[in-house]
């Protein structure tokens, strides 16, 4: 059991309200878990944690937020999946300021241990115009080309880590995540990313007989998505590491959309036509994570397989999504 207090930054939303309930389960009972939506907007909401709503941007919040903690883990920003980003670039760079206060009032409050959840959006652009992508090393982030905002704000907030931890002897911690998925997370409103996005048109398609797909782009740009529970394992580990420059998290199982697709129909047991949106926001042609590092550093590999994950997740969003057919029917 440990009574030390940790801080989880963002624990109304997917990663964050898993990274909760991962550390109760380890036995820790000193936890408060700060977002800025209300409380019946958090996808988990914990009784055992101490649950705080509170905006982050605001320094003084941070203040309060971080108050005797010995650990922080930053997971607040304002985001989603890539029709948000792209179209929301102010909007994710002013997450900036969520890492620039935290990181401030942490410095001032002693906190020992400071965790940051990056992402693969920081890599150079012209090392994913392919989607036979060469998998992406932690070097491959210079020089500096990141997704447009998003990416941006990212890069920028790994090097406040890096010289809060020079300067201040903060131990800062960054892992790059390369697209985290499964359930207790966004599924619609136009947040959502393509695992959750693609699970909600496959129900809503057994739903209404109707069994054509939109798909954003070709559908043959290239990704790799890593299931929740190897993310919230990965960040404990990397967190209580000695590796102090950022270092990918994610899984080296590669896939297109239009497999992502084919794959979650499969597990729905439906046969699908796919309609390409050629003019809709399809990200960068191919990404992948080269995972030789944590492997070599941490032993980490991911232990769930993209089928497992998103039978798992479907089978939550297909439920969630039955949930609201319901509701609007009654109302």
């Amino acid at each position: 059991m440990d009574n030390d207090l940790i801080v989880i930054a963002g624990a109304g939303g997917f990663i964050g309200g898993h990274l909760v309930n991962y550390f109760l389960e380890q036995g820790h009972v000193n936890i408060r878990a700060v977002d800025i939506k209300p409380f019946d907007e958090w996808y988990q909401v914990s009784e055992v944690a101490e649950n705080v709503v509170l905006d982050l941007q605001d320094r003084t919040n941070c203040r309060m937020a971080v108050r005797g903690a010995t650990e922080v883990y930053n997971l607040a920003a304002d985001m989603g999946g890539m029709g948000f980003i792209e179209n929301n670039k102010a909007l994710c760079m002013l997450s900036v300021l969520i890492n620039t206060h935290l990181l401030m009032e942490c410095k001032d409050a002693g906190v020992a241990r400071y965790f940051y959840a990056s992402s693969a959006c920081v890599y150079n652009a012209d090392k994913q115009t392919s989607a036979d992508v060469i998998p992406l090393r932690e070097e491959d982030a210079y020089p500096a080309m990141p997704e447009d905002g998003y990416g941006w704000e990212k890069l920028f907030s790994e090097r406040m880590c890096r010289h809060f931890r020079e300067d201040f002897g903060i131990q800062t911690r960054v892992a790059r995540f390369h697209n985290v998925y499964g359930p207790h997370g966004t599924w619609d409103g136009g947040r959502e990313k393509a695992p959750a996005a693609v699970c909600r048109k496959i129900a809503a398609a057994i739903d209404s007989g109707d069994h054509d797909i939109e798909v954003w782009g070709t559908g043959e740009q290239t990704r790799s998505f890593m299931y929740i529970d190897d993310c919230v394992y990965g960040i404990d580990r990397i967190m209580h590491s000695d590796i102090e420059e950022p270092i990918n998290l994610g899984s080296d199982e590669l896939t297109t959309i239009n497999g992502l697709v084919d794959l979650v129909a499969d597990i729905a047991g439906i046969t699908v036509q796919k309609q390409h949106l050629l003019d809709a926001p399809k990200g960068v042609n191919g990404r992948n994570s080269d995972n030789t590092r944590i492997q070599e550093l941490l032993g980490w590999a991911p232990q769930v397989t993209l089928r497992e994950g998103m039978r798992e997740t479907f089978e939550w969003v297909q439920a969630e999504y039955r949930k609201s057919r319901e509701a609007s029917v009654i109302s």
